[in-house]
This record gives structure tokens, C-alpha cells and sequence, in this order.
């Protein structure tokens, strides 16, 4: 099944003719397979072309992949999906066009196939090489973006691996477009399309199957979404899970923070993009900051149009904060929406953090640079930044082209995701007829 299956396949199993979605799956994970193994030994230059193709074959697909959106997006708003919700899953000209602007810089990239990652000799003559190998497939399971589906299928190319991506049925035209279209430019390019499968149906219990590895064609499942679907995949999968969890961020603002440099990094770590992961989404004042910080901060969040849910003290420093519970401090809002909370000292943000975090993104805005270092080495979270926006929690600001999410997790890959961590190794061990005594 490749990827220029177009969105009118809604559920294989109810047309006529068409097989079972089990059977429909195994096809899936079975073409996948046998791409994967033609990608492994593909050149470098062989997958730069690939992806220039399937960039420009995106843009020559503008037109279809906007008229999709329109439908995808009319749903979402038909249903009351927040506008947070309907930002994430819109495109226009220039999105499509940064969707194949990154397609290109993963193109880019060196490849990190074959590259020699350690040398030793031992004394026995046996020279030992540790070499990067591709990963095989990578089943890719995402909400509502659809530019993951280029930037997913892409990376996944460039490591050498094939991709199987099951869009949520809220992005589900747009993403089977942009798959349509990436596969066009791998067959013009002489790749096989089948590297970048999207799962052509919105049946729920394609999610299933992939969790079961489909009959071993899928090696890494990488989930991209809510908590929800995080924590289904990492109870259910059979195979090893790359967890991409909620972005509960923190900016904890110290006195000696500049109040101006203070004041646009917390804006633009909850404002820039309040939908994406990377967002802010509490606000950690120092007590030794309030008479100075608090209320020009919480001022210009609320004058940016941001509901700011506050302690007590961040209620007294402007009447329209809103008291907040509980709840609030794990809250991912992916809206205008922050909580803030006044903490006492390094001591008790590392604290707050440790328990209500997510371990995904957590900054630190302060002159103290003992106090940096302390952050930056206590906080246990994939990306962790001193006087810097937590928004450039992204794979093209690590320079890694794009990425296929943040993991969280501790295993093998960790923070941004790009085709560095989308390979594994083997050994390769070159001797002159030893034998072990």
C-alpha cells in the first residue's frame, strides 16, 4: 500500500472488496519491510534526491493539500475544537511551504548511515568497529499535525528506515495529501514509494495493530500527541516505544534576571506558538522576585491576551488573575492560558518542578551563574536552558533538520529526535584467522 493512497479510503473494511483491516495491515507492514531493506543500502546521494523530489513534489501539490485542510479544518470547527486545536492543524501557502523547506534541510543533512562511530584494536589482532545502522521501520502515531507527516517520513528516510504514520482522523486528509505527494517524489527519485506509508483508514484499530508490531515489520513506535495516547502506547506496545509525553514546561524567574530579557522570554515561551509542545505553561516567580518581577510579568502575559491562573500573591499582583487549583501546576493548557506561582528560592522551583514537570522542557532566567549551572545540572528533563525560550524546544533549532518529537523517555533517544537518534549500531570485526582459546 503506498503513499499516494489518496483520503476517499475512510475504513478498508467496509468497502466492498477491499480485505480486512488486519489483512490490510500486515500488507502494510510487509511492503514497509521490504522498502526498509532497499533503503538500508541506499546512497546518501540517492536519498537527498528523494527528499528534493518529494519537497517539490509538495509544493507542486499546494493546491490539493490546501483544499484537504479546508475539510479537515470546517470538522475541527463544526465540532468546537478549541482554537489552539485549529491553529495546530491549519496550513496555508507559506506553512505548506515550510513543510517542504524542511523536508529539504533534513536533505540536507550528513547521513548518519554508515558513519564509524568507534575504532579499537584488541591484543589478539582483532580490529573492532562500531557502525551506524538504520533502525527498519518506524511506525510513527500522531494527532493533529499534518506537517508531521512530512517532516516523520523524511527523517525516517534519511536514517535509512522506512515509516508506517497513522494520522489522527482530525488531520486525516490533509496528512494522506502530503503523504501522496512525498510518495510521488520518492518514485521519481527511484526510491520505492512504500517507504513513507500513511495508513489509509481512520479505524481506531489500526493503532492496535501497530502497538502488536504487525507480525514483527515494525521496530520502534514513536507516538507524537496527548498524554492519552502516550500512555496507551507505552502500555500496550510489543516493541520499543520512543515516548514523546506532554510539554508541562516551567520558566522559573530569579532576581537578578534582567527584567526586559525576563519579560520577552517568558512572552515568547507561552505566546509565540501557544499550541505547540514547547510552550510554556507555568511560570515560576523567585520570592525574592516578587517586588520587582511579578507584577510586570504577569501585566504583560495578561495584556498579551494570556489567562494567567495564580497563587495567592499572583493574585494580588493584578486583579484579573484567576485563583488557581491544584490541577493547574500539571496542566499542558497548549492554549493562552499559564499558571503562576510564587516559589521560594532554587531550592523549592526544583521541587515544584520535580513534581509537577513532565520532563520535557524547563528554563531557568537568572545573572547567578551558580545558580544556572545548578538548574541546568538538577532539573531532570530532556531540554533544559538558561536565559532562553522555551519554545526553541524544536529539532530545526538543535540544527537536526526537523525532528519526530521530543522524547521524554531515558532510553536510547532522548530531547529532539532527528536522524542521529532514528539509528541504531552494529560491530563490524575484521581479523586474520584468530581463534578463541
Amino acid at each position: 500500500m503506498s503513499a499516494a493512497i489518496t483520503a476517499d479510503r475512510t475504513h478498508a473494511a467496509s468497502r466492498a472488496g477491499e480485505p480486512p483491516l488486519a489483512d490490510l495491515m500486515a500488507e502494510i507492514g510487509r511492503r514497509a519491510r521490504a522498502a526498509s531493506h532497499r533503503l538500508a543500502l541506499a546512497p546518501a546521494e540517492g536519498k537527498r534526491q528523494a527528499l528534493i523530489a518529494g519537497a517539490g513534489a509538495l509544493r507542486a501539490a499546494e493546491r490539493v493539500i490546501l483544499a484537504q485542510n479546508a475539510l479537515d479544518l470546517a470538522d475541527a470547527r463544526a465540532a468546537g475544537r478549541p482554537a489552539s486545536f485549529v491553529d495546530r492543524l491549519m496550513l496555508d501557502p507559506g506553512r505548506v511551504d515550510a513543510i517542504a523547506s524542511a523536508v529539504e534541510a533534513i536533505a540536507a543533512l550528513p547521513d548518519p548511515v554508515g558513519r564509524v562511530l568507534a575504532t579499537f584494536d584488541r591484543p589478539n589482532g582483532l580490529r573492532i568497529e562500531r557502525v551506524a545502522t538504520p533502525l527498519g521501520v518506524i511506525g510513527v502515531i500522531f494527532e493533529s499535525r499534518p506537517n508531521v507527516t512530512a517532516d516523520a517520513g523524511a527523517l525516517c528516510l534519511m536514517a535509512g528506515n522506512a515509516a508506517i504514520l497513522r494520522a489522527g482522523s482530525e488531520s486525516f486528509r490533509t496528512s494522506s495529501a502530503i503523504a501522496a505527494a512525498m510518495g510521488e517524489g520518492l518514485a521519481t527519485a527511484g526510491l520505492p514509494a512504500d517507504a513513507i506509508q500513511l495508513v489509509p483508514v481512520r479505524d481506531r484499530d489500526a493503532v492496535g495493530l501497530m502497538l502488536t508490531g504487525l507480525g514483527g515489520a515494525i521496530d520502534v513506535i514513536v507516538p507524537r500527541g496527548g498524554r492519552s495516547l502516550v500512555e496507551r502506547v507505552q502500555a500496550d506496545a510489543r516493541v520499543p516505544v520512543f515516548a514523546h509525553l506532554e510539554g508541562v514546561n516551567h520558566v522559573y524567574v530569579q532576581a537578578s534576571a534582567d527584567l526586559d530579557m525576563a519579560r520577552s522570554v517568558v512572552l515568547n515561551s507561552k505566546m509565540r506558538r501557544t499550541g505547540v509542545c514547547g510552550a510554556a505553561e507555568t511560570l515560576l516567580v523567585d520570592a525574592a522576585a516578587v517586588p520587582t518581577h511579578l507584577a510586570p510579568l504577569v501585566q504583560a502575559l495578561l495584556d498579551r491576551g494570556c489567562a494567567v491562573r495564580g497563587d495567592t500573591q499572583a493574585c494580588a499582583a493584578d486583579p484579573r488573575v484567576v485563583p488557581a487549583s491544584d490541577e493547574d501546576w500539571a496542566t499542558e493548557y497548549l492554549d493562552a492560558i499559564i499558571a503562576c506561582r510564587v516559589v521560594d528560592g532554587l531550592d523549592d522551583a526544583l521541587a515544584h518542578i520535580g513534581r509537577y514537570g513532565s520532563h520535557h522542557t524547563d528554563a531557568i532566567l537568572t545573572a547567578d551563574a551558580d545558580a544556572a549551572e545548578r538548574f541546568l545540572a538538577e532539573v531532570d528533563s530532556a531540554i533544559v536552558l538558561h536565559n532562553a525560550s522555551t519554545q526553541f524546544a524544536d529539532g530545526g533549532e538543535f540544527g537536526f533538520g526537523a525532528e519526530i518529537g521530543i522524547a521524554t523517555g531515558r532510553m536510547h533517544a532522548r530531547g529532539p529526535v532527528g536522524v542521529e537518534q532514528l539509528s541504531s549500531f552494529k560491530y563490524r570485526v575484521r581479523g586474520s584467522g584468530q581463534t578463541r582459546p
